[in-house]
């Protein structure tokens, strides 16, 4: 094992004996090399008179640049778009978001979090998750109604079984008797468990209640007294489109911080859908833990793991993307502008809440339970095999839905005016009953 990777364990160990245990095996291996990067950033320092460092051009004392890509971002200097980013991130913007983080989630007051390094984009991050937290056979607990990228993230990819359960009881709401008994299998036999928890949830854009959220901090905390060691992460890409009253409005991250020393929470998010900027795939890894010890530095010891995991990946993440959303999260306009799209999707959400649910189309289908997020789900009833439904929709209608598990349709109510959502389901009907004629 690299020199490097055995003193961030041991500073990782000494203040966290439960924390070492939980990284897989390619977890404790990884380390931030001090190579050509750390030799880099001494010089970038030091270095006043000439510096032959790092592999970028330069003339003139700047960046080396074509006319015809500045052109395109002409208020953005070459040095803040075009220059590699550090692996972990621009420093400003690392800052920027977990200040970022404590205002949007106030059950964070008062505790310490790491900060968050820079992925491309929250799949990316997922993926650098799987990487640094779960060994081949190991078990992730994850709803049978999930967005279907996790069985390449985390099955194909890393090699881990998938442990499912029910995503909605039929009272209505999540099935939490069903999340605690398959995460109660897993502590038993596996003796950790790993869940990621993805709310607002794609496909069916639910998110859990208050009472919800503090039941599943209950059942990770009991499964973590009860000898276990737990990972939670949650996958936030939909963070703060939040629609009802009663849903809980911060990310569950925030109440697990702090429960129990066997207990690892990590944040997944990003700018991608908080900042209305898909394209830039910008992402976070955020941990909150209990140290023992020195928090400040177990922290700084998964950074550079998490940020070595990066390194040896895609090396970095865009600069100019980073620079494009710190300079947003720096202007006064932005709080402003981010509320004017949320009141935008909320109208769209409480149109499809309103049609949807319309008596003409009860024989049809019935709507899963949504109040957040880009999308909602609805589970056929007459025996139409949803993917033929999709196909018919397209063929006939020219209409663009996705199809789920044989039964499911999903909709994301994100991409649609408000003016369409009548004619939308109309159209959907249209098609159920085209098939059912056929049969």
């Amino acid at each position: 094992m690299n020199p490097i990777a055995k003193q961030l364990n041991e500073i990782i160990e000494n203040g966290s004996p439960d924390l070492i245990q939980t990284l897989s095996q390619l977890g404790r291996q990884l380390f931030f090399p001090k190579g050509i990067l750390s030799q880099s950033a001494e010089a970038k320092e030091k270095a006043y008179r000439m510096n032959a460092t790092i592999g970028i051009a330069t003339e003139g004392g700047r960046t080396m640049c074509l006319d015809s890509v500045v052109s395109s971002i002409a208020d953005i200097p070459p040095e803040e778009s075009l220059t590699y980013a550090p692996s972990f991130g621009i420093p400003a913007l690392r800052k920027a978001w977990r200040d970022a983080l404590f205002e949007k989630n106030p059950s964070l007051a008062g505790k310490e979090i790491s900060l968050p390094v820079v992925t491309n984009g929250i799949t990316h991050a997922l993926s650098m998750f799987g990487d640094l937290w779960l060994d081949p056979g190991d078990q992730l607990v994850l709803p049978a109604m999930m967005w279907g990228n996790y069985n390449l993230i985390f099955g194909v990819r890393r090699g881990v079984r998938i442990a499912h359960y029910t995503l909605f009881s039929p009272a209505g709401g999540l099935d939490l008797d069903a999340f605690a008994k398959t995460v109660l299998e897993v502590s038993r036999t596996d003796g950790k468990v790993a869940v990621v928890l993805n709310f607002p949830h794609n496909p069916s854009g639910y998110s859990p209640t208050v009472a919800e959220a503090d039941r599943i901090v209950d059942i990770l905390t009991e499964a973590a007294e009860g000898g276990a060691r737990v990972i939670a992460a949650t996958d936030d890409a939909y963070f703060g489109l939040f629609y009802d009253e009663e849903t809980l409005q911060e990310s569950i991250f925030a109440r697990l911080c702090g429960r129990h020393p066997r207990l690892l929470a990590v944040k997944l998010d990003g700018a991608t859908k908080e900042n209305y900027v898909w394209g830039l795939r910008l992402g976070f890894i955020t941990y909150g833990a209990v140290c023992a010890g020195d928090a400040a530095a177990v922290y700084e010891a998964l950074e550079k793991k998490t940020a070595g995991c990066i390194r040896g990946n895609i090396s970095n993440a865009s600069h100019l993307g980073q620079s494009i959303v710190l300079r947003s999260l720096q202007n006064q306009q932005s709080p402003k502008q981010i509320r004017e799209k949320y009141e935008i999707l909320h109208r769209r959400a409480l149109k499809v809440q309103e049609v949807a649910l319309e008596a003409k189309y009860r024989d049809a289908w019935e709507v899963y339970p949504f109040n957040s997020g880009y999308f909602m789900c609805i589970r056929l009833r007459s025996g139409i095999d949803a993917e033929a439904l999709r196909v018919h929709l397209l063929d006939r209608y020219g209409v663009g839905l996705i199809s789920i598990d044989g039964a499911n349709l999903r909709i994301a109510f994100s991409c649609l005016e408000e003016e369409q959502i009548p004619e939308l389901f109309d159209t959907v009907l249209r098609a159920v009953e085209d098939l059912t004629k056929a049969t």
